[in-house]
């Protein structure tokens, strides 16, 4: 049965915005952990680093082998699983009692994590057509919210109660939060399997030939977030070391601003809404590509830096809202496989991002680094012209 667009309220909207951003977090409150998950599981600090890439390994996995079940299954259930199983794997991180089982939870987190990519797009399934971008923008949010806060939050329970208490913390979140979709959550759809689940996996890759705009959107997702990923990753050299010396805490509050520009992007969906999302998608791309001017004047500046962090969260969120609106309103029966095979592209994009940046600031510094987040976006920004292109000829031969 199809679900019914009513339920969808607004109060519901921003308890699938909260409950993304908690899910997405567990994966990044590590990040600032690392050295005292070290020194209590005596982890040589040059291999703790694992940590990350395995919940990071175990998001991909999810991605590819989770997400597209919300076309398969009740969409509810699978929600409502997934939430209870995360609960339980982030229990497991706080009382591990070794490094095996501290990988294993940590790989179980980020493979369960996806659960925010279905709700992404069970969220669109019930937004009346008129209202999608706003919702998708809205819900959107909160991921990103939750990715730029966790850093911040996760720091500051660690020097509180130890890094342990951030999985304590989170585990009793996302039983609560489970409990409030389980009252939520529309409990008349019926789904019947109506295929394989091979055949649901493969179709993912089947949707990418035959969809141009899910291919193009994928695109720009892998180019975009691979710039962001040139800023965020190394960010933290130059801001730790002399002249600046900021302390962790410190750097961690440009996570807010970030987070600022983020919110502000969810306005984009209403503009996706009205058939703007071209356009908008064109200028928020050239708004990223002009932020990496003030960020090049960080070890100056931390205000062109501030101006910059937000200009480029508020583009690349801009952009991603706008993709996702569009993406969703192409087979509305396979909008979990849609999100599966975008969200694939992103997470390649960023997984690049990151090692190149690295690589980057090694070799050529800072500047370096801007000089290769703002080519990928000019890369990008010619790309989505490029896209442009072909409607443009097919309306020059439309005319008499």
């Amino acid at each position: 049965m199809k679900p019914d667009h009513h339920v969808l309220s607004s109060a519901v909207v921003l308890l699938f915005a909260v409950a993304c951003g908690l899910a997405v977090g567990n994966v990044y409150f590590a990040q600032p952990l690392l050295d005292a998950m070290a020194a209590a599981f005596a982890m040589d600090p040059a291999t703790i680093g694992i940590v990350v890439t395995l919940t990071q390994v175990g998001y991909g996995a999810g991605l590819l082998l989770l997400v597209p079940l919300g076309d398969l299954l009740n969409r509810r259930r699978l929600i409502l699983t997934q939430t209870l199983l995360s609960a339980l794997a982030l229990l497991m991180i706080a009382c591990a009692s070794n490094s095996t089982w501290l990988l294993i939870g940590m790989t179980l987190t980020g493979l369960l994590a996806v659960v925010t990519q279905v709700l992404v797009a069970y969220a669109a399934t019930l937004a009346l057509p008129a209202q999608r971008g706003r919702v998708v923008g809205v819900v959107t949010s909160g991921i990103v919210v939750g990715i730029l806060l966790a850093r911040t939050v996760a720091g500051g329970m660690a020097d509180l109660a130890g890094w342990r208490s951030v999985y304590l913390l989170s585990a009793g979140l996302t039983l609560a939060m489970a409990l409030l979709l389980f009252r939520v959550l529309p409990k008349h759809e019926d789904r019947q399997p109506d295929s394989s689940y091979g055949a649901l996996l493969g179709s993912v890759f089947t949707l990418f030939k035959e969809e141009p705009v899910l291919r193009q959107r994928a695109i720009l997702a892998l180019l975009t977030f691979a710039s962001a990923m040139v800023l965020w990753t190394p960010m933290v050299l130059p801001l730790s070391a002399p002249p600046l010396s900021l302390s962790h805490t410190q750097i961690g509050l440009f996570g807010l601003a970030g987070a600022a520009g983020a919110l502000a992007a969810a306005r984009a969906g209403h503009l996706a809404d009205r058939g703007w999302g071209q356009w908008t998608s064109g200028c928020s791309l050239l708004l990223m590509l002009a932020s990496w001017l003030p960020i090049a004047f960080t070890q100056s500046s931390l205000w062109a830096l501030l101006l910059g962090v937000i200009t480029l969260d508020l583009g690349l969120q801009a952009v991603h809202v706008t993709s996702q609106s569009m993406i969703y309103s192409v087979r509305p029966e396979a909008q979990s496989r849609l999100t599966a095979g975008y969200m694939l592209l992103y997470s390649i994009g960023s997984a690049l991002g990151s090692i190149g940046s690295t690589a980057m600031y090694a070799w050529g510094g800072w500047l370096g680094v801007c000089l290769l987040g703002a080519g990928i976006n000019a890369v990008a920004l010619i790309y989505w012209w490029s896209t442009l292109a072909p409607r443009s000829k097919r309306a020059e031969v439309a005319l008499p």
